[in-house]
């Protein structure tokens, strides 16, 4: 199949297929006129990339996974800290979130919104001192 419709049956943009082919994460046949054919195996490596994406491991944490996905002696230990990892990692970002949250609501209560010229949001941001 082509790359379109590699594209249409991934859920992928040609672009993103196109990406993942340079880098190594997969590599079609080439036809005899040099055109990329894709079959079910790349199709379906694509719909894991895509969904590998979706969680949000990067390029490099889905070449991992992908890697230990088609070796049939991995441990399944390799993979859990992999994901582990991300879990971890995710966890630390939404305590982050939730601090720039609090921050936020702090100096959005703390300033009147009028008409006066003083804003103590832009003063916290001038300052550096934020909450």
């Amino acid at each position: 199949m082509n790359i379109g419709e590699a594209a249409d049956r991934s859920r992928l943009p040609a672009k993103t297929i196109r990406y993942y082919e340079e880098i190594g994460l997969i590599r079609p046949d080439r036809g005899e006129n040099g055109y990329r054919d894709y079959g079910d195996k790349d199709v379906h490596k694509l719909r894991f990339l895509h969904r590998s994406r979706g969680l949000g491991f990067s390029v490099e944490e889905c070449r991992q996974l992908l890697a230990l996905y088609e070796d049939k002696s991995r441990a399944s230990a390799d993979v859990r800290d992999i994901a582990s990892s991300k879990l971890n990692e995710i966890e630390r970002k939404i305590r982050e979130l939730v601090e720039l949250k609090r921050t936020l609501e702090h100096l959005v209560h703390a300033c009147h919104g009028n008409d006066r010229p003083d804003c103590p949001i832009l003063e916290e941001l001038a300052e550096g001192s934020l909450v």
